[in-house]
């Protein structure tokens, strides 16, 4: 066993893993998108406006509150333009269909507010919040790859500062959107049409970058939900007497994670992973 690198045996099989992963992983899309240049052309696309500049940027930034849940945002970005005050973006990666997306976003829209309304201030020096709720399935099944909310009160249009837009990358609608998030899906090295994105993907994919991959498969083996999903595959396989396939349908994995738990399997049963 590779001693340094600790749960995998080989440093080569680590990497050759991690250059599976797709953006539609928040782990990698959150390493992605540390990347200022990398985190403002994705912005640029989903905003549809060129010219803003994204100013700082954190990922899995925790939002913590004593008595309430925490919120763990996968990129919260600042950017300004020329002819506007600052803003705050949150890109999201949802998978899961069980969940109550609406009231998903509205939590997280909350916990932003109160995260940076500083005491002293006045409501309306409350930034502009931008929520983009990225699915792999059109969750709202109306055959759109990208749904903004448009509130209303008696008819007229209603700005409360928070703008919500669902985006999904199974409609492929011919826009700038649909492009991106058919990129998100394949996270092909070779495909240079994302600028920015591109570049840091290629940087990320390639082999000067194998020691930092290593680690982010790593990270994402080390996640306790993962490992308690990889163990769930194993003891419906041995339970049913079934292919590790049929367990993964069974449990809903999804195409772009099934590389990874396919691998992390192999490794509890090699005993190269500890199994929690």
């Amino acid at each position: 066993m590779d001693k340094e690198l600790g749960i995998i045996a080989s440093k080569e099989e680590r990497l050759q893993e991690a250059k599976g992963f797709t953006l539609m992983s928040d782990v990698f899309m959150s390493v992605a998108l540390e990347d200022l240049a990398a985190c403002e052309y994705v912005i640029r696309i989903l905003m549809g406006k060129p010219d803003l500049v994204v100013i700082d940027v954190k990922t899995q930034y925790t939002i913590s509150k004593i008595t309430s849940h925490d919120a763990r945002l996968d990129v919260l970005a600042e950017i300004t333009a020329v002819d506007s005050k600052n803003k705050l973006v949150t890109i999201e990666i949802q998978r899961r269909d069980t969940v109550d997306h609406a009231r998903r976003t509205r939590f997280y829209g909350s916990m932003i507010d109160s995260e940076y309304l500083q005491k002293g201030k006045t409501y309306s020096e409350l930034p502009d919040v931008y929520i983009f709720y990225i699915s792999e399935t059109d969750i709202w099944k109306s055959g759109k790859t990208t749904y903004e909310v448009v509130k209303t009160l008696g008819g007229q249009p209603y700005d409360d500062g928070i703008h919500t837009v669902y985006i999904n990358a199974a409609v492929n609608d011919g826009s700038a959107i649909a492009a991106l998030m058919q990129y998100f899906k394949s996270c092909d090295p070779d495909d240079d049409s994302q600028g920015a994105l591109s570049n840091r993907v290629q940087k990320l994919k390639s082999d000067e970058e194998g020691e930092f991959m290593c680690e982010l498969t790593q990270k994402w083996y080390n996640d306790g939900a993962r490992m308690t999903k990889a163990n769930d595959i194993i003891s419906i396989m041995d339970s049913f007497k079934v292919s590790i396939e049929s367990a993964m349908q069974t449990l809903k994995v999804p195409e772009t994670e099934k590389v990874f738990y396919v691998a992390l399997v192999d490794n509890i049963r090699s005993g190269k992973v500890k199994s929690e």
